[in-house]
């Protein structure tokens, strides 16, 4: 194994790491905003109100992300009303189709997991806020809300690493993520065992940084639960 290809190319790695953090993070901030609404909708009776966001779920669940992201960024050049629009500028940048599209599919992810989360609140807890007198919004707010992000919190963090080995498929439509910077290494010297090791190195740091984080936030939500 030739150390010093790793060592000559590390800033590209680094460059790779940054856009990988950017596309990951942002995904995840604007997910979790879609995916609020769209649990709460989710949770309704009335058929009127959950089958859009149903048909949401369902399409960014049951397909894979590498399809949505070929929808997203070359399927939308395909409709001339969208080229002439004002979104267009969007649309012709890898890196914004890349984050609509990593953004729709984990707001699809984590609208089920908080769904379940919803739905598995103890009835105990919403009839104690009835009985205060709270309001239903007041009850979402203070009471369902917060008890299911508690529960929903370690199968929000197998959430976010898998969107982290996911935003993977960015460096498909040309940009330089982690596996990009590898993609281009292994152009560069045909040494596929430095480039693609060195990637699954930095993805594996930042697996364990997410894990490390969410035990912390678990430990920190969950302290009330903790024996004394």
């Amino acid at each position: 194994m030739d150390f010093t290809i790793i060592l000559d190319n590390l800033p590209l790695y680094v460059q790779g790491l940054w856009i990988t953090i950017q596309l990951v993070f942002l995904a995840l901030c604007a997910g979790l905003v879609l995916a609020v609404p769209t649990a709460l909708l989710l949770t309704s009776k009335n058929p009127l109100v959950w089958g859009l966001p149903y048909a949401y779920v369902y399409f960014f669940r049951g397909t894979p992300l590498l399809v949505q992201l070929f929808l997203i960024y070359h399927g939308m050049g395909q409709f001339e009303t969208i080229r002439e629009s004002f979104i267009w500028p969007i649309f012709r940048e890898a890196y914004w189709c890349a984050l609509i599209a990593f953004s729709l599919n984990t707001g699809a992810y984590t609208a089920e997991i908080l769904r379940g989360a919803i739905n598995q609140t103890p009835w105990g807890e919403i009839e104690a806020a009835k009985a205060c007198g709270m309001r239903k919004v007041t009850r979402y707010r203070r009471i369902i809300l917060p008890s299911a992000f508690r529960r929903a919190l370690p199968a929000y963090g197998n959430e976010v690493i898998f969107m982290l080995h996911g935003s993977a498929v960015a460096s498909i439509v040309t940009l330089v993520d982690i596996l990009g910077a590898g993609r281009i290494v292994n152009a560069r010297y045909f040494a596929p065992w430095e480039a693609y090791v060195t990637s699954g190195l930095f993805y594996l740091c930042l697996t364990f940084a997410i894990v490390y984080f969410f035990k912390l936030w678990e430990r920190r939500w969950s302290a009330h639960l903790r024996t004394r």
